[in-house]
């Protein structure tokens, strides 16, 4: 009977543990830095306008490709007027123009392209939110390892601390002995004069004899007393600078947080997850790729493309602009009849059909908008230029930086595995004969440089591949 409900106990704690694991996983899923992406594409103000902004672009369509409205006109006669044929009571008029050939086309080709530029602008915006987010989590990870770095130092320094004050306490004691004994030598020495001078001559020559060694003892322990205090006071000092500097990292993480949090448009308060250690990001694309697919890929480039594009479509729009519009219409005549008319059209309403015709005889501001469109022509493609050139600016940076901690990495682990074994050396002799604190403290500081520099180029590693992504558009939004 025990064992079976041994059994049972053992099935519900598997059953509990398996869920408390699922619960676990599922929350890392929910907080991991690709789930952050996924809360800041879809919840970001930046690129939900350039989403609305591009939407708003494909309605101006449909307006530009449909033909101007009729016109419908209507004229009532208060006394119907006399005619021939009878008394005309009501005139109505409808009239339809028509652009010359090819201008509605043009326009709506013209709103098509910057309805896609448009839709480049919001990558370009889903892309910069993109490395925004990832570039800030970096830093948030990087700003814990150096608090939890500092905190571990800070333990090593305090274990110096309680060394050296045990070392500082040993060596004030013994002073403290050779003082009271040479206190004692002196009152011997004043109870001997005041019997006789005649009796304690040789006491008096042993008594300046001790006093002498007990002088030289004397400054000898306040020699080691003096170095013991300094010792323990330089570990304080570097204590207190390690705890400033754990104070500012703690400033600068809640800001990291604040500004973390605005990219997902959440409290800027909310938790951040942050990884144990943090995995080295992979490029999308050999270098070689990059640089080429910057010029295929990149959504400012894109968006200035389908911009140029739409000016020469506006440019033939304009030119037709230029030439005249044609009216077609109806104009209705309502008719009673007239007791006085012997016509046979007497009563019969009239029909005219009517033709209009524009007359663009101002060129003035045909020109002008013809030299207008021809300019912002050549301002677009300079800006092309000047932003493709911005673009492999940034590229040969993202590389060198790429490089860079590449190279960082490889150094600082060595160099950390060095001096952690140089300090594991200097504190046992620190310990065993309390020499070289000094060596202790600088060899225990490039400890600490060294491991943060890793984390540094980590992040700076990663922050590199995040540049690169963007420059290139590459994200895992889906």
């Amino acid at each position: 009977m025990m064992s079976q409900i041994s059994k049972h106990i053992i099935i519900i704690l598997i059953i509990i543990g398996m869920q408390l694991a699922n619960d676990v996983n599922a929350q890392v899923t929910s907080d991991s830095l690709s789930a952050y992406i996924e809360i800041a594409a879809k919840n970001n103000p930046t690129v939900m306008q350039s989403f609305y902004e591009y939407k708003a672009a494909l309605q101006k369509i449909p307006q530009v490709g449909a033909l101007p409205d009729p016109e419908l006109s209507i004229g009532v006669f208060l006394k119907p007027m006399e005619l021939l044929g009878g008394n005309q009571i009501s005139d109505l008029r409808l009239m339809q123009m028509f652009p010359w050939r090819g201008s509605l086309k043009a326009a709506k080709d013209e709103m098509i392209l910057m309805a896609k530029a448009k839709y480049e602008s919001f990558r370009d915006a889903q892309s910069t939110v993109v490395y925004d987010v990832e570039s800030t989590w970096f830093e948030l990870y990087q700003i814990e390892k150096e608090i939890e770095i500092n905190s571990k130092n800070i333990s090593i320094l305090q274990m110096l601390e309680r060394l050296a004050l045990v070392k500082y306490k040993s060596s004030t004691s013994g002073s403290s002995v050779s003082s009271v004994s040479d206190a004692s030598s002196q009152n011997n020495n004043n109870s001997g004069s005041s019997s006789g001078m005649n009796t304690m001559g040789g006491g008096s020559t042993t008594s300046g004899t001790q006093s002498t060694s007990s002088s030289q003892s004397g400054a000898m322990g306040s020699s080691g007393t003096g170095s013991g205090l300094a010792d323990l006071y330089k570990i304080r000092i570097a204590i207190g600078d390690l705890q400033n500097d754990s104070a500012l990292f703690q400033s600068q993480k809640t800001t990291a947080m604040a500004k973390f949090n605005t990219y997902l448009n959440r409290n800027i308060t909310a938790a951040v997850y942050l990884p144990d250690s943090l995995q080295l990001s992979v490029l999308s694309m050999p270098f070689k790729s990059v640089s080429d697919s910057i010029g295929a890929d990149n959504p400012m480039l894109s968006m200035l493309s389908y911009e140029q594009k739409s000016l020469e479509s506006r440019k033939l729009m304009v030119s037709k602009m230029g030439y005249p519009m044609i009216g077609l219409g109806v104009n209705y005549s309502i008719i009673s009849k007239s007791d006085m008319s012997t016509s046979t059209m007497n009563g019969k309403d009239m029909i005219m059909p009517m033709v209009t015709v524009t007359l663009p005889i101002y060129r003035k501001k045909y020109k002008a908008l013809i030299s207008e469109n021809e300019l912002l022509t050549k301002a677009k493609a300079q800006e092309y230029i000047a932003t493709a050139n911005t673009l492999q600016t940034e590229y040969y940076e993202a590389i060198q930086l790429y490089q860079d901690a590449e190279r960082r990495m490889k150094l600082y682990a060595g160099q950390y595995q060095l001096a952690a074994s140089a300090l594991d050396i200097l504190i046992s002799s620190f310990t065993s004969s309390g020499s070289a604190l000094n060596d202790v403290l600088l060899t225990q500081q490039q400890m600490l440089s060294y491991e943060l520099k890793q984390e540094e180029a980590r992040v700076d590693y990663n922050t590199a591949v995040a540049l690169l992504n963007q420059l290139i558009a590459f994200s895992t939004i889906k």
